[in-house]
């Protein structure tokens, strides 16, 4: 087949039922960051096809993995060991108009402007509007840019009028 196996022992801590908090505790996010910086340094000096897990103890079946899934999961520790918010979707994943405005962190009124406007792509069903993932990430990126621009502008006539 070619290629490369790299094994690495894994072990379980088993817990108390607990609910899982909105944010990571300072405990969470330090081990987060000690992990991350394991599972990446491991990729580093990889050149492996595949990765497999198994657990110390052996009563599970080992897994295997392509680098790439261990990379994603060690950027998600990257963000967690930040404190950082995570949530995953499917790039093609519909919003309501709701989640959408949740995302932008803007009113729903405004979303359903935009749309009327034809600056966010949507589709209908029945009578609600849908909105992609990938469109709404790709209108969040255009609406920042802009933003830095008009900052960079102000930046400009405040320099120009010897304000700054």
């Amino acid at each position: 087949m070619g290629g490369s196996t790299e094994y690495y022992k894994m072990t379980t801590v088993k817990r108390e039922r607990e609910s899982v908090a909105a944010s990571p505790s300072r405990q969470d996010m330090e081990l987060a960051r000690v992990a991350q910086r394991c599972i990446m340094e491991a990729l580093d000096r990889s050149k492996a096809v595949k990765i497999k897990l198994e657990s110390e103890a052996g009563d599970l079946p080992p897994i295997e993995l392509p680098p790439a899934s261990l990379r994603l999961i060690g950027q998600l520790l990257g963000l967690m060991s930040e404190g950082r918010p995570i949530a995953l979707m499917p790039e093609k994943q519909e919003l309501t108009t709701v989640e959408a405005a949740n995302f932008l962190n803007v009113s729903r009124p405004f979303v359903i402007k935009e749309i009327d406007a034809g600056r966010i792509p949507h589709r209908k069903v029945g009578s609600h509007r849908r909105v992609l993932l990938s469109d709404l990430i790709e209108y969040a990126e255009s609406m920042h840019a802009g933003h830095e621009a008009a900052l960079e502008n102000l930046s400009k006539l405040s320099v120009e009028l010897g304000d700054y």
